[in-house]
């Protein structure tokens, strides 16, 4: 079987590079990369010409559409039987691609797969603290790194495949940016086809290098989830809005530190002193660092924090305010399920 990666890139020519040399590690060769540029300034075609004699490489420098419609132009222009997306921000383990070859051998009715991310041993402490966040079950529930789910899971294209089919058939991504992985996923199981996520098909998933990265990083993740209930209405669960309880439970306690007598103010504060316990405890025994353990605490609340925001503001302005959303990327006429198709 062979493969197509394709890699969206927008001014990030270092991250290309050390993506790129893990790729040349792969015990599994039979695949080919292309590198498609969304017209960047700062080009990569430099550093993808060196691993011409290494791998079977393509670049392309085109006009920028974001990352979703890039992606698209990528597939067009795929050979493999399967397509399989990265973000540039990721590092691949070289048992990768033989991981996916065999599981999608075991199961040959999944059309289109996710993988989780994890932290590299070479990753900084605040790295690591972030990569915690991300999968801790104290914060997303575990649903980035968690357990095998077969049949309904929902990939995200930072280390996500779809099968030759599965593109033919949804045509790829609707929407250019702001949740477009997850409208995608969703109208994959529409048209009646089987994801997966296959759990040894992980990468080393660097995100941002700083809090305030990935602050901003969240909030975009919390104001995406709006866009994807345009599409979806029901997608927009309950379980979405806990960060936007968590920060307005955050705000309530710090007026009450102001207003009620200390012994109720501490009692209001005791459910946040377990969270940051559990949180602060379980980080250091995963990681072997108290010092990452704290650093954890703050990424936790920086991220449900920021999401709640990001979700909260947005609803704010596109449904009560009855704003136009100027960020949610241009939109593609694809081929939605028929009512037969849908599971």
């Amino acid at each position: 079987m062979k493969f197509s990666i394709i890699i969206p890139l927008y001014n990030r020519p270092q991250e290309i590079d050390e993506l790129l040399a893990s790729l040349t590690l792969q015990t599994h060769k039979n695949f080919e990369v292309l590198v498609i540029e969304d017209g960047s300034t700062e080009r990569a075609d430099s550093i993808v010409n060196q691993y011409s004699d290494r791998l079977d490489i393509r670049y392309f420098f085109k006009e920028n559409t974001r990352q979703g419609f890039t992606r698209n132009f990528g597939f067009e222009r795929a050979r493999g039987e399967w397509f399989v997306v990265f973000d540039s921000d990721c590092i691949i383990p070289k048992h990768y691609l033989e991981s996916v070859l065999s599981f999608l051998n075991e199961h040959p009715t999944i059309d289109a797969y996710g993988g989780p991310d994890a932290a590299s041993p070479e990753f900084s402490r605040i790295q690591k603290a972030i990569s915690y966040s991300m999968t801790s079950p104290f914060t997303t529930g575990g649903i980035r790194g968690g357990k095998r789910n077969l049949g309904t899971y929902h990939p995200r294209s930072f280390n996500m495949g779809i099968s030759r089919r599965a593109w033919e058939i949804t045509q790829g991504y609707r929407i250019s940016v702001k949740g477009e992985d997850v409208e995608f996923s969703i109208r994959i199981l529409d048209h009646g086809l089987k994801t997966a996520l296959i759990a040894d098909a992980y990468v080393y998933h660097k995100r941002r290098t700083s809090f305030g990265q990935f602050r901003s990083q969240v909030e975009f993740f919390g104001r995406a989830r709006l866009n994807i209930r345009k599409f979806y209405p029901g997608e927009l669960k309950p379980i979405h809005w806990m960060p936007s309880l968590f920060l307005a439970y955050i705000l309530a306690c710090l007026i009450g530190c102001v207003l009620l007598p200390s012994h109720i103010a501490a009692l209001c504060a005791l459910p946040f002193a377990l969270w940051s316990a559990a949180i602060v405890g379980h980080a250091t025994l995963t990681n072997r660092s108290l010092a990452i353990g704290l650093l954890a605490w703050w990424a936790g609340f920086c991220q449900l924090s920021a999401y709640g925001w990001g979700l909260f503001h947005e609803y704010l302005q596109v449904v009560i305010l009855n704003r136009r959303n100027p960020t949610i990327g241009e939109v593609k006429e694809v081929p939605l399920p028929t009512r037969d198709q849908r599971p």
